[in-house]
């Protein structure tokens, strides 16, 4: 029995580490990548805690060295994500009643463990699986992903302590209780940290969930479930399915039980699930929560006024870090005639001093883009442009999948604001340019606010704050996280909650209260304390 109240105060964000050259996290780092990429690992699929192999399996290799084998995986079929539903759906017979200290104490061992022991073994395997440099490594696996532990301990304190006032002879009060079913979590490959949140979020709130991971992230996320399964996470409650997508959503959509999905991946996927959903509706126990965070077409406007070398720097860190394998990563910029020229020079000095290769070279800052099917992608676009008499590309534009899957930074300009490359998702290293007339600042913030379908990011340059302050407003809708003088990248939990609408999501910002408010369903009790015995009105009696 606990006769206590428990709060959790506001947590402090992870610190960063350096990795300098000796330094005990630089040391542990390269032993651990060495450790893993001497070895494959054999991936299961995880249902109750009980660890499946189907004998259909595939293969996890190195973005930056396809032919080296880091993993294989087993995928599911009908019958495991079935028998996931059923392993779910016990546990949540224990944990949605567990309480919500324990759940609390249990995602904050994540955290420590995860700061200490686990951290070399999340970067390297992010590293080797998603090919993400030391740092991006850093920032993802290991920082972001505390934090998400962390804050949403904290945010989960500050939900339960809203409570409704007290009246004349009554008391009342809200419990805040976990979904009537499952929640899907469909995680994509580009950060690691997203893939932990996409399930412990609901997790940390009393729900079960089946976890659909990328397979492309396989090797990150299968030493995730070792983690959660170290810190106490009862078996059942998160449920690893490897494999199709596809099938795993139609089974679960199907399921009375489908108590909700939290998503982040395609616009057309979302789509399509939310389709499954809507066409299942009488099905369910109740109105699932659907949650998704979809794609971007990101943004930075540049004023006139704007300070070119900030405007440079904001460029090519937002379009080019992670091989611009950000849903936030800037993607089309709109700038001044007058200034593009010594902003390009700017870039290009950049994208001159930059190497590109392995994530084990420290000094490499661009790695590959995540598989064959991405490098194609990107690389059509490249091609396009370069065979258009409406843009030209301007830096870059090499592209080789010789050995990894290797696109140089890109950069095209065009003199068509809506020219293909910038209205289109790319998800690549290529950033789209369209210089505009110096007196046409008004006519281009339209065009910028219209081009795109989505809302996700998008940031404005200029030293003239009133001038920034009225593009600020007119682009109030298209984008869900805004900067201002700052590249439209890195977002942190507990300081910028993260989120889109229009075609970008559901903007339920991963990062702050909001999210994990759509993880419950409140009820509201009142305990009068002398019941009435009469049933006249006063003017009555």
């Amino acid at each position: 029995m606990k006769n206590s109240v428990i709060t959790f105060p506001i947590p402090a964000n992870e610190p960063v580490k350096s990795y300098l050259v000796g330094s005990p996290e630089r040391v542990a780092l390269e032993k651990e990548l060495e450790r893993q990429s001497n070895m494959v690992v054999d991936i299961p699929i995880i249902i109750g805690g009980k660890e499946i192999r189907t004998g259909n399996t595939g293969k996890v290799v190195c973005p930056h060295d396809h032919n080296h084998v880091l993993a294989t995986y087993h995928k599911v079929s009908e019958k495991e994500v079935k028998m996931a539903i059923d392993a779910a759906m016990e546990a949540h017979k224990i944990w949605s009643k567990t309480d919500w200290t324990v759940r609390a104490g249990i995602v904050m061992k994540m955290a420590e463990l995860l700061a200490t022991k686990y951290r070399p073994i999340m970067n390297a395997a992010c590293m080797l699986g998603q090919s993400k440099n030391f740092y991006q490594a850093e920032i993802d696996s290991a920082c972001e992903t505390i934090d998400f532990f962390r804050y949403n301990v904290h945010y989960a304190s500050k939900i339960y302590s809203m409570q409704p006032k007290d009246g004349v002879g009554q008391l009342n009060h809200t419990e805040y209780r976990p979904l009537e079913g499952f929640v899907l979590a469909v995680t994509p490959f580009n950060f690691t940290s997203i893939a932990s949140n996409l399930c412990m979020t609901p997790v940390l709130m009393g729900n079960v969930a089946l976890w659909k991971p990328s397979t492309t992230a396989l090797l990150s996320n299968y030493y995730l479930m070792q983690l959660y399964k170290e810190a106490g996470l009862p078996d059942g409650v998160i449920n690893f399915l490897p494999g199709s997508g596809a099938l795993i959503g139609k089974v679960s959509t199907e399921s009375k039980y489908f108590a909700g999905i939290h998503f982040t991946g395609s616009t057309e996927t979302f789509k399509s699930l939310w389709q499954q959903a809507c066409s299942n509706l009488n099905n369910y126990i109740s109105y699932p929560r659907l949650v998704g965070e979809t794609g971007g077409k990101d943004f930075i406007f540049v004023h006139p006024s704007a300070d070119p070398k900030a405007v440079a720097t904001a460029a090519f860190c937002g379009a080019f870090e992670f091989q611009g394998q950000k849903c936030s990563a800037a993607s089309r910029m709109y700038i001044p005639k007058s200034m593009w020229p010594g902003v390009l020079e700017d870039v290009k000095k950049m994208c001159a001093e930059v190497k590109m290769g392995d994530v084990k070279d420290p000094s490499n800052f661009i790695n590959a883009v995540i598989d064959e099917a991405s490098f194609d992608r990107i690389k059509s676009y490249i091609d396009y442009a370069a065979a258009s008499d409406e843009a030209k590309i301007v830096v870059g534009g090499k592209c080789d999948k010789s050995v990894g899957y290797f696109v140089e930074p890109t950069v095209i300009e065009t003199c068509n604001p809506r020219y293909k490359s910038m209205e289109e998702e790319i998800f690549g290293p290529v950033i789209t340019v369209y210089p505009y007339d110096d007196d046409k600042v008004e006519e281009t913030v339209k065009l910028c606010d219209e081009t795109s379908p989505y809302g996700l990011t998008g940031a404005v340059f200029g030293r003239d704050r009133l001038a920034v302050e009225k593009i600020t407003d007119d682009l109030c809708y298209a984008a869900g996280n805004f900067y201002i003088n700052d590249k439209p990248t890195g977002a942190v939990v507990g300081m910028q909650p993260f989120g889109g609408a229009r075609a970008s999501g559901t903007n339920d910002k991963a990062g702050g209260e909001f999210n994990l408010i759509r993880w419950i369903i409140p009820r509201v009790i009142k305990e009068t304390l002398v019941s009435p015995t009469d049933y006249r009105y006063s003017y009555l009696k």
